[in-house]
């Protein structure tokens, strides 16, 4: 290989690793600040555009808003990125819109309600609620998601 090869693949792998980490830093963090309905604004966005910042991004923002006991029962990461891309839930990757109505909440919890068009212009509904952390730490008071259901198919748009 020459230099020049050598070269160009190193800058190639060195814009891959720059670019992902850069990528990855502008994931959303959980913050006291950020409302329950804005929460889940904030995973449905980054699902509907899964692939925008690097490969699952979307559902690596997802991840960064569940509950640690919802992260418990899912597994690590790529347990969760399975379960996602799995039959049950594959449909809210890259779906084409989503709507949010609040069903229920109190000072700890909020349910809501979504509704999802996928790609083949079917809607599923959701239950999605979100809950107030209270343990000490750097999540305390931040509103993360500790359930989601099963979808609902609704039936076609067309």
């Amino acid at each position: 290989m020459t230099l020049k090869k050598l070269l160009l693949t190193f800058n190639i792998i060195l814009f891959y690793f720059l670019s992902t980490i850069v990528s990855k830093a502008d994931l959303i963090s959980p913050k006291s600040s950020i409302k329950p309905k804005e929460v889940i604004e904030i995973q449905l966005t980054g699902l509907m555009y899964n692939d925008n910042f690097f490969t699952d991004s979307g559902i690596e923002q997802t991840w960064n808003f569940a509950h640690p006991e919802n992260k418990k029962n899912t597994g690590p990461l790529p347990n969760f990125k399975q379960m996602i891309k799995g039959r049950s839930y594959q449909m809210l990757i890259n779906h084409v819109s989503h709507t949010i109505t609040e069903v229920g909440s109190s000072d700890k919890w909020a349910q809501f309600e979504i509704i999802i068009l996928d790609q083949d212009k079917i809607y599923h509904k959701f239950n999605w609620q979100v809950e107030k952390y209270t343990m000490d730490g750097p999540l305390k008071d931040c509103w993360l998601t500790t359930m989601v259901s099963s979808p609902i198919p609704l039936g076609s748009s067309i």
